[in-house]
């Protein structure tokens, strides 16, 4: 299988399977975007997210080793951190670049609560989980591949961690994840093993961890710059410190590159909810920032709570964790979280 020479995201394919076809998705969307939109205070101190990898494999090749887990780690706790190559960011977007005080670590403890690695290894009959970007059912379809018996494996209870399913997908696709609102049982973030982390089978152009750190900001309710308009120049990502895009960037473009009458400083095409290869990513803003702040105070506050880093042999003072559960067994349920409307 060729490694992806382009960036692709399959969130909003996802987005509108869900919103097509489940009404408690849709409110929940509406409320969480009306919520985020209300939210204007911004956090000062850490949170700390715990964190499972789900590694699916068919070879033992595809069975990535801790190390490049956790050079995946290292590569979102640099990126959220605003601790990576500033002086590569353009002078006039230089000062909307910001840490978004969230770091990521592996789970020490798992739902059962008893002492963990924070990751599964899962022998796969499938070769490879199939993307079909002109089946509109195509992530769903994925969902119940990877994320579920026999072929996959179950997500940990989605309050207490992050999940990331890393695997081989088809068709040039490097992840999707699914925004805040949806169900529990498919909560998390789908990455391709040869875009994940930075060592292993990592390899360029997407190898410096920077899918990860794209979808797990959709996973934080970040959408993408351009707002998903097919060049209309009249989308929206809800952020005001974005500038207006006509459509996604790849590759690794020369500055400025204007669109949608956004000269002189052009498209924010370096910032990570763009399209652009890894070596070319490099921000967050403040308003992305707020944004991620309200979700974290909002519909994900659960997991600031979690005890999925707190050592088994501490004792800590917290309501029983759920077990594992079959999928299915939990039914969950300017953007307007669903739609692009007028404001």
């Amino acid at each position: 299988m060729a490694n992806p020479t382009k960036r692709t995201c399959a969130v909003m394919e996802h987005h509108k399977y869900l919103a097509s076809t489940d009404e408690t998705y849709r409110n929940n969307r509406r409320r969480i975007e009306t919520l985020t939109r209300a939210r204007i205070a911004p956090r000062t101190t850490v949170i700390r997210i715990p964190v499972v990898v789900h590694v699916l494999f068919h070879t033992d090749e595809e069975n990535i080793s801790a190390a490049q887990i956790e050079s995946q780690l290292t590569a979102l706790n640099r990126d959220y951190r605003n601790r990576n190559n500033p002086e590569a960011i353009p002078t006039p977007f230089r000062p909307l670049a910001h840490d978004a005080l969230i770091e990521f670590a592996l789970a020490v403890r798992d739902p059962d609560g008893n002492p963990t690695n924070g990751i599964t290894r899962t022998r796969t009959s499938q070769a490879i989980f199939p993307y079909e970007p002109f089946d509109p059912q195509t992530t769903a379809k994925l969902d119940k591949l990877v994320k579920h018996a026999p072929t996959g494996h179950i997500a940990w209870p989605r309050d207490s961690y992050l999940n990331l399913w890393v695997c081989s997908l088809s068709n040039g696709l490097l992840g999707y994840a699914q925004f805040p609102g949806g169900a529990a049982a498919t909560d998390g973030v789908v990455i391709l093993n040869t875009g994940f982390g930075t060592v292993g089978t990592a390899a360029p152009p997407f190898n410096a961890g920077r899918t990860a750190v794209h979808e797990v900001g959709h996973w934080l309710n970040l959408l993408h710059i351009w707002g998903d308009d097919g060049g209309g120049c009249s989308g929206s990502d809800n952020v005001a410190d974005t500038p207006n895009h006509a459509d996604s960037n790849t590759g690794v473009p020369q500055f400025p590159h204007v669109t949608c009458n956004n000269a002189p400083h052009g498209d924010m095409f370096m910032n990570y909810m763009d399209y652009v290869d890894d070596a070319a990513m490099f921000m967050f803003t403040k308003g992305q920032v707020r944004r991620m702040d309200a979700t974290l105070a909002g519909p994900r506050l659960p997991i600031t709570q979690s005890t999925g880093l707190t050592p088994v042999e501490t004792e800590v003072a917290a309501a029983p964790r759920p077990q594992e559960r079959e999928a299915g067994e939990l039914p969950q349920r300017w953007f307007d979280g669903v739609s692009w409307v007028d404001a």
